[in-house]
């Protein structure tokens, strides 16, 4: 057969693989008893999907009815047809699943505003308007701090919300608090803007009244938050400011405790230690137990985490920063755990050291409609592993492609004579129907963090450009997580090399193959993938013929003054990092300068499209202007997408379809395709 065409308007297949909805959450609710005996539990899935039309990410839900007998499923299948979700912010079924709680977002006369709904069944009970309330700030909706959660009996709703703020007037003004119109409030960072102070709030649904809960420290906090047993206090994450926030998304190494806050006396006590990073609180079936993940405060911000309980009354180790919402087994003796195991991403069950209403159903999704969902009985301890797993729904496969792990050793003079002997993964990707002899193009995508890992699962980006024809390897270098903590910790002090060699060496050795045009190499990377494309151009200036960097980390030495993570300059560079060595020594920069891709900017020859974030606090989009205005002096054909209302991850609908559209162009042009 023919190779598949390289399209040079490859909007169709855009569109096309633009359908396939991303699972954002899974819910299995409480076991029913049909009045005729037989037992069923619903399923509650939500769906974003982008809308190239609107321009936006749709949000939608589809309901599942399993039946079953407590040890099998006897049948599994959707009940009803898809609802898209409008303004829901917040949304959580009751324990008993008569009720249901959503936070909603409305624009009343141009004003947004925010109701707290209670549903009973079929209708709505409850509508509370918490702006007109104006006892706090705008509610936290995100992952971080966000949650929305029923008491044991039923009678209050606890979530997190912004601390209200006095009226700042200005000085010419006749009212309070003048002079502090435009004092700086400090936020938790890239995705966490204007989120600065969380308090703890509470609803009385019966009385309607809304208060928010004392006797939580100034210097703290709170969120991640759940009632205690008998609903007597609350327990919840706080983390330090000291002396200043540093930013949260993707960052849970900083130090925070597990707290609890007594209701009836306002105390609140520490549960966990002040010198680690906690998050992911979960309260066992019964009542007794509470785990959470912890690891270490600062070093990489990505690391092998431990298992922890807190009692109220070979495998490469833990890699997650959120447990799942109901990861306890029904007996309060096992919990369970989704992470990155090597290249590939496995549930995986750790047993706790007494019997409950709750179901062992396990519920076992794909991000993605083309990915199985399925759900199964949890089996006796021990026996994990042989989970009968059932399918919801049919997916639709994605025929067109082959893909294979590929293991690689470093050669002996890359070895890492600290952390020796470790080797690292890539997943290759590439069309099927390749006529024998054909060599494809090749584009090489290193993954951002550097502590991160790609697992073998679909992604649109790279569906596209396997569907347009073009082979990709995505490579997880040393340092990814997933293969050790000793592979984390091998790459501090290295960027800029070892990762730049695990990725030259992954991409010379599959272009031994013989299935790919060694002339035709792309690189592509996003934030610390960035930072590699730049530094591989740079290292490798005849070898990649074009490259693609999104919000790239150009210099450390520039950014440790504007990113809201300094730590991570720091640390990835090899230093230390405390809030007591902020102002750092000439000779600290210049050791950050040394490992950026600025060193090697004079040495690229390579065409270079840049996509920036107007609204990145993570690496600011001054670290791909700095190397913009360097190409354009060197004279090395270098062009730049700026996206207006996004932050770091180019994620809203028009920056990450027009991003493609100009990424497969350009490639396109620069591999003369």
């Amino acid at each position: 057969t023919d190779p598949p065409p390289l399209l040079h308007d490859p909007e169709t297949l855009y569109r096309e693989q633009s359908q396939f909805p991303s699972l954002s959450r899974a819910d299995v609710g409480p076991v029913i008893t049909s009045q005729y005996g037989g037992k069923y539990s619903n399923i509650s899935t939500e769906w974003t999907q982008r809308d190239l039309e609107r321009n936006e990410n749709v949000k939608f839900c589809r309901q599942y009815i399993l039946f079953h007998d407590d040890k099998s499923i006897v049948y599994s299948g959707p009940s009803g047809n898809c609802t898209e979700i409008k303004g829901e912010l917040l949304s959580q079924d009751s324990p008993s699943g008569d009720m249901k709680a959503v936070v909603r977002a409305c624009t009343i006369k141009g004003e947004e505003k925010q109701f707290l709904e209670i549903w009973h069944k079929n209708s709505k009970i409850k509508s509370l308007n918490l702006t007109a309330l104006k006892k706090h700030g705008k509610v936290y909706e995100d992952d971080q701090f966000g949650c929305l959660v029923w008491s044991h009996s039923e009678t209050h709703l606890l979530y997190v919300a912004e601390k209200k703020r006095p009226k700042a007037e200005s000085y010419f003004e006749v009212r309070d608090h003048l002079g502090d119109q435009f004092v700086f409030y400090e936020d938790w960072g890239e995705a966490l803007i204007s989120k600065s102070t969380p308090v703890l709030c509470v609803l009385d649904i019966e009385g309607n009244n809304v208060s928010v809960l004392e006797g939580i420290p100034d210097n703290i906090s709170p969120g991640q938050a759940f009632w205690a047993p008998n609903d007597t206090g609350v327990v919840f994450v706080g983390w330090w400011h000291e002396p200043f926030r540093l930013g949260l998304k993707y960052c849970p190494n900083r130090r925070s405790s597990l707290f609890y806050v007594d209701l009836t006396g306002g105390k609140c006590e520490q549960l966990s230690s002040d010198s680690a990073a906690v998050c992911s609180p979960r309260l066992s079936p019964d009542l007794c137990r509470i785990v959470y993940l912890e690891c270490g405060v600062y070093g990489p911000h990505q690391q092998c985490s431990k298992l922890c309980m807190v009692r109220l009354y070979g495998f490469t180790g833990i890699y997650s920063s959120m447990l799942p919402h109901q990861c306890w087994s029904a007996d309060s003796q096992r919990v369970l755990v989704s992470c990155a195991q090597r290249s590939r991403k496995v549930f995986n069950s750790s047993r706790c050291l007494g019997d409950s209403h709750h179901s062992n159903l396990c519920l076992g999704v794909g991000h993605h409609s083309n990915c199985l969902n399925r759900v199964g009985f949890l089996p006796a301890s021990g026996s994990e592993s042989e989970v009968a797993w059932v399918t919801l729904e049919e997916a639709q496969k994605q025929a067109e492609f082959d893909w294979q792990i590929l293991t690689f050793t470093p050669p002996s003079e890359e070895d890492n004579s600290q952390y020796p002997g470790l080797d690292f993964d890539a997943i290759l990707l590439k069309p099927k129907g390749v006529k024998e002899g054909t060599k494809l193009p090749l584009i090489v995508t290193p993954h951002g963090g550097p502590h991160s890992v790609f697992v073998a699962e679909w992604f649109l980006s790279q569906a596209v450009l396997c569907r347009m024809g073009f082979g990709v390897l995505q490579v997880n270098y040393r340092g990814s997580i997933g293969y050790g903590q000793d592979s984390i910790l091998s790459l501090p002090g290295n960027v800029g090399t070892q990762d730049v060699k695990d990725v030259q060496f992954a991409v010379e050795s599959v272009l031994k193959q013989g299935d790919f045009n060694r002339e035709k190499v792309a690189i592509s990377g996003g934030s610390h993938g960035g930072f590699l494309a730049c530094h591989l151009i740079g290292q490798y200036p005849d070898f990649y013929k074009v490259c693609i960097a999104r919000n790239p980390v150009i210099n450390l030495a520039s950014m440790v003054g504007s990113t809201d993570i300094p730590d991570w300059c720091m640390v990835e560079a090899g230093f230390d990092y405390n809030t007591n060595n902020a102002l750092m020594s000439p000779a600290i920069l210049e050791q950050m300068l040394n490992k950026s891709p600025i060193k090697f900017v004079t040495q690229v020859k390579t065409p270079v499209l840049l996509t920036l974030g107007e609204d990145d606090k993570r690496v600011p989009n001054k670290q791909g202007i700095e190397y913009y205005r360097s190409l354009k002096a060197l004279q090395v054909p270098v062009r730049l997408l700026w996206y207006p209302e996004n932050n770091h991850s180019l994620s809203k609908v028009d920056a990450e379809s027009d991003g493609f559209m100009n990424i497969a162009l350009w490639i396109i042009q620069h591999l003369a395709l």
